[in-house]
């Protein structure tokens, strides 16, 4: 039994801090792990959070931008006018809001008494014209008969190539079924066009108090200091992405209508819209209308299709390379590969409305990790979970 204790009381001295040593070390190790369980568990709520309230988000999302587009009007009619023998004066916000609203709508109640009518025959005789374009469509395909005698072929090959056709026919009708569905069903937002304005008034009218009250919900000093640059990046950031698209959507829109009129692509007014519209919705949008305005002038001609697929390639290089970036000039600054993962991953959580959410979504987050790690002055915040707490200074070394 004697041998199993201790030899002398230095060896009590050496076994002990070796055993405490461990302990620190150990702990931290946990703690580092619960930190990174317990943020995974907060993204997960949030992201589901924010899919249940998908629909009220992009809402408010919509209105945030219709705001940024109005206000460097609202800031324009609001700057200080000196009038004779007085100092001086400053419109008030509510009343530029006004004038701004009422010469916006004005101009787009015109613009719609001109273009609607004549875009609406439009819709009208494509929806017609859709089942004629098939019946040709099927026709052309069933021509390769005329050039390749079929008798040479196996039988199973022959049944596998009307198949493809049959196949191929059928989903180019569906596509362009599903596409002039979803026009109308577009319908059903027309609420949000009052939606939109209402909330984007009390945006503009309230945007100072609201910025105000987020700042003084945090800390005074360093904290609440980061926080008023966190906003007003973002706020840069935002405002440059939403005006240089939106400004890229008129652009785009106002020269493929041009262009499909000279080309002689039928119902050029539609496309030349559906292409404005769109444009916002990156990747997507500009493929949707290359294959759907080809695809339509394919059954007219094919050399107008070749037309018109060449000058939308032209105007994708000089829109991507060349216009955006000199509009956008400063703000976002993804890499395409993130582009095209983002939108993939928007699509994939909210269909439309997540790729339409997905630039701007990543690039508040770009901005807001930036700071953090600014703030916090680390190399990154999964490092940071991993690394190992440092032992207090009093525990002794490990040994």
């Amino acid at each position: 039994m004697s041998d199993q204790q201790p030899s002398s009381a230095d060896d009590v001295e050496r076994v002990a801090p070796a055993g405490e040593a461990t302990t620190p070390l150990a702990s931290s190790q946990t703690r580092a792990i619960l930190r990174l369980v317990l943020l995974l568990l907060f993204l997960s709520a949030g992201i589901w959070i924010l899919y249940v309230l998908r629909g009220v988000i992009l809402l408010l999302v919509l209105s945030m931008f219709f705001a940024y587009l109005i206000a460097p009007l609202i800031e324009l009619f609001r700057r200080p006018v000196t009038l004779p023998g007085r100092r001086s004066v400053v419109l008030p916000r509510v009343i530029a809001i006004a004038m701004v609203y009422l010469m916006l709508f004005g101009s787009v109640g015109i613009a719609g008494y001109v273009v609607l009518p004549r875009l609406g025959t439009q819709v009208t005789e494509l929806g017609r014209q859709i089942p004629i374009y098939m019946a040709h469509a099927r026709d052309q395909l069933q021509a390769w008969r005329y050039f390749i005698n079929p008798d040479h072929f196996p039988q199973a090959v022959r049944e596998a190539v009307e198949k493809t056709f049959a196949r191929t026919t059928d989903a180019a009708g569906d596509y362009l079924t599903y596409g002039f569905a979803g026009l109308l069903s577009l319908a059903g937002y027309l609420p949000w066009f009052i939606l939109i304005p209402i909330l984007a008034f009390f945006l503009l009218k309230d945007a100072d108090a609201f910025r105000q009250s987020l700042l003084m919900a945090l800390p005074r000093g360093r904290l609440r200091g980061r926080g008023a640059r966190l906003f007003e990046d973002i706020n840069d950031t935002l405002a440059a992405y939403i005006r240089a698209a939106l400004l890229a959507c008129l652009l785009i829109g106002a020269i493929c209508t041009i262009g499909f009129m000279v080309i002689g692509v039928p119902y050029a007014l539609l496309f030349g819209v559906l292409a404005g519209l769109l444009e916002f919705i990156p990747l997507v949008g500009p493929l949707v209308v290359a294959v759907g305005t080809s695809l339509v002038a394919s059954f007219h001609s094919i050399n107008q299709a070749v037309v018109v697929l060449l000058f939308l390639g032209t105007l994708r290089v000089v829109q991507d390379y060349v216009i955006f970036p000199r509009l956008v000039r400063r703000g976002i600054h993804i890499h395409p590969l993130g582009v095209i993962v983002a939108i993939l991953c928007g699509a994939e959580l909210s269909g439309i409305a997540g790729i339409f959410l997905a630039i701007p979504v990543v690039a508040v987050l770009s901005v807001g990790y930036r700071h953090w790690l600014e703030y916090r002055g680390s190399a990154g915040v999964v490092s940071d979970l991993l690394m190992p707490t440092k032992p207090a200074k009093g525990a002794a070394p490990k040994g």
